[in-house]
């Protein structure tokens, strides 16, 4: 998969995890892609904590690895007239130019899409927004737990309608990710093009239309019936008693997802030992079970209890029906389908700590990206420098004046 963009080298002029993330999907598929942080401390999260996550913990920054993966780090002051010069540089070779920057500050440093594609016509402009380009808000800053899961619906349509609030972000960088694959693809389809028009263009991805689009048959569901938010299922009385969660007798959580519950119906009772269930005309049905939703679930919660999650595996295994554990976060790096199919895969770092790493999502021909470790702070700042004509000791000035680090 490394092959997909070989010879593609990306510009990168993004902090936190949004655009970043698309940068690490795009060095995924074998891009060259070349982070320029500031000279002293670098992208902010480098030393972020969150959600209980701390730099270093495990001996790793979490964090930077999971955004910035497999890139080139040079650090370099972009608002001082000689490391501008240096940055125009390497977007006259560059194919694409990925940003988080708001338009003002683009502007003031004259690396706005305009700017740029006057430039160099065949670049692609990557931009990563919290609200759009157009709008009253176009120019306000955003992050995932405001742009992505608040505004959009996303956090009271997965809230329970018994929480005085509703719920905050899921995970750190959860719709950060989202909204970086989407950018990333973008300009995978901007490519294309260029190879048809031979012209570059302006990508524009926005954390909000990102989570819009998460949302969109919960917003036009609401639309159609009139209702602020969608019906907050529960899972004591859900319409589908055969599309829930339960638990087993050691604990464990797991759902059923039988969206076509009369055609398993039999089949489950038959796995569960509970032949009465499906001989029970108050259950013979979609429409009676529904009817009797909270009395079957009553049932099947007493059935599962008496038994452990490997026995409920066994025998849900069984029959056709769908249905999967709940896992945790911490839990999901044992998970055999994820390591086989290359989804998770372990990263070695010098200091003999190991993180697991999540590939992009897309393959390619049936190959999953091989994950390396993201770059120590202006680790390739020489050799980068190097690339576009910089001596040694011209670089040994720079360094002394602060432009490079």
């Amino acid at each position: 998969m490394q092959d997909l963009l070989a010879g593609i080298r990306v510009v990168e002029v993004a902090v936190y995890g949004f655009v970043p993330a698309a940068g690490a999907a795009l060095a995924d598929c074998g891009a060259d892609v070349i982070k320029i942080e500031r000279p002293v401390n670098g992208d902010p999260v480098r030393s972020l904590s969150t959600y209980g996550i701390s730099p270093g913990d495990g001996g790793v920054t979490t964090l930077w690895e999971c955004f910035n993966r497999g890139k080139k780090s040079v650090a370099m002051d972009i608002g001082s007239p000689r490391g501008r010069e240096i940055l125009m540089s390497l977007i006259d070779e560059a194919d694409v130019f990925i940003t988080s920057f708001m338009q003002p500050a683009r502007e003031r440093l004259g690396i706005d899409a305009d700017q740029l594609l006057a430039r160099n016509p065949k670049l692609i402009y990557g931009r990563g927004t919290g609200q759009g380009p157009l709008g009253p808000d176009a120019n306000k800053g955003g992050f995932d737990g405001l742009s992505y899961w608040s505004r959009p619906g996303v956090s009271t349509a997965a809230s329970p309608p018994d929480y005085d609030y509703p719920v905050l972000l899921a995970g750190p960088g959860f719709g950060d990710v989202q909204s970086g694959l989407n950018l990333a693809g973008g300009i995978l389809g901007a490519l294309y093009k260029r190879e048809k028009t031979g012209k570059g263009g302006i990508v524009d991805v926005s954390l909000f239309s990102s989570g819009l689009w998460s949302m969109q048959a919960s917003i036009a569901g609401c639309f159609a019936t009139g209702r602020k938010n969608i019906e907050q299922l529960d899972r004591r009385c859900p319409p589908n008693p055969l599309t829930n969660i339960y638990r087993s007798g050691d604990g464990d959580f797991f759902v059923l997802g039988m969206l076509e519950a009369d055609r398993y119906w039999a089949a489950l009772c038959a796995a569960l030992d509970r032949p009465d269930l499906a001989e029970n005309a108050k259950y013979g049905t979609m429409a009676t079970r529904m009817e009797n939703s909270a009395e079957l679930v009553g049932e099947l919660d007493a059935t599962f209890l008496q038994w452990t999650m490997a026995e409920i595996a066994k025998r849900l295994n069984s029959q056709e029906g769908q249905w999967s554990r709940v896992e945790y976060p911490g839990d999901v790096v044992k998970d055999e389908q994820a390591i086989m199919n290359g989804f998770l895969q372990t990263v070695k770092y010098e200091n003999g700590a190991t993180l697991p790493l999540v590939a992009m999502p897309m393959q390619f021909d049936e190959v999953a990206p091989t994950l390396t470790r993201a770059p120590e702070h202006g680790e390739h700042t020489a050799g980068v420098l190097a690339s576009v004509g910089i001596a040694e000791e011209d670089a040994a000035a720079l360094r002394q004046d602060g432009v490079i680090a």
